[in-house]
């Protein structure tokens, strides 16, 4: 069945009491799982990840600004790096692939898999010299739970967010979405609590989209007691920055003996883009090109 291009909506619901943002995001998840040779659970951790920054980053105002979602445990994930911009580009990581199991996966709980830690949301804005952070404990185990905890307790903002990714039966990503919803400042309490029933009431996100469902649909049937006004339709994609420049930037400004020791080999160089995997390697001539550039910035 044909789907449909990856987009992210922005909406408002209530007489604009409530703003929301939804995603449909098949295609970079998919993008993501073949960039990172990702299995299963990789993809389910860091897919729920990427699909959650990408919806966070809505409210960005520049293309070059951008919002990193982060997470730090104790469990067998140990964590993952989720990073969108305001051109809705998303990339990430996670800090442990493959994921060790100790018996095969028997639900989509990944709980266990988290275990203690911090959940962190950093905003960097184009010319800002530090970026703004907030960080709260991870109290569920869950990503869409935990980052209505964060909103609810640093920001002061009820919110709810639905995440999910459907799998064929060979354990491929055929359907992925999510959804945020987000109290406005003077919104009625009940208006928020009616939208969160709504909200766990839904079909699956993910089995939605792999049944060839549109974003517009959903919000028509599920949501039309609640007058959503649609604001925004954009694109969204997995997408990395990195190229050879800026990794031959990066290895001039390490330590001139690390430096050195790469400059004898053995050749070539290999290096890795942790956020999307891609290879560079560096011959020979390419290290001495960059040790003599080197050589030349400390002596003009």
């Amino acid at each position: 069945m044909r789907q449909s291009a990856d987009t992210r909506i922005r909406f408002l619901l209530g007489d604009k009491g409530v703003r929301g943002v939804l995603v449909q995001g098949t295609g970079l998840v998919n993008e993501m799982r073949t960039r990172h040779g990702l299995g299963l659970l990789e993809t389910l951790v860091l897919g729920h990840g990427c699909l959650a920054a990408i919806m966070l980053a809505t409210g960005l105002k520049g293309d070059k600004d951008r919002l990193a979602l982060r997470i730090e445990c104790s469990g067998p994930i140990k964590g993952l790096v989720a990073e969108a911009n305001g051109a809705g580009e998303v990339r990430g990581y996670l800090r442990q692939n493959p994921i060790p199991l100790e018996k095969p996966l028997e639900s989509f709980d990944l709980s266990p898999f988290f275990g203690a830690g911090f959940l962190s949301v950093s905003t960097y804005l184009e010319g800002g010299s530090q970026p703004f952070t907030g960080t709260v404990m991870l109290e569920h185990g869950n990503l869409a739970m935990d980052l209505s905890h964060y909103f609810q307790t640093s920001e002061q903002t009820p919110t709810a967010i639905a995440l999910s990714i459907q799998f064929d039966s060979e354990g491929l990503p055929i359907g992925a979405g999510g959804l945020l919803l987000q109290a406005m400042p003077g919104a009625r309490p009940e208006l928020m609590a009616e939208l969160e029933e709504r909200i766990a009431g839904l079909p699956s996100l993910g089995r939605y989209f792999a049944e060839g469902g549109e974003p517009e649909g959903l919000l028509a049937k599920e949501f039309a007691a609640f007058t959503p006004e649609i604001l925004t339709t954009t694109p969204v994609a997995f997408a990395c920055p990195c190229s050879r420049e800026a990794i031959s930037a990066r290895l001039l400004t390490l330590p001139e003996k690390d430096l050195d020791e790469l400059c004898s080999g053995p050749f070539p160089v290999e290096t890795c883009c942790h956020y999307c995997n891609t290879t560079y390697l560096f011959e020979r001539q390419d290290m001495e090109a960059l040790w003599q550039e080197r050589i030349l910035s400390r002596h003009p």
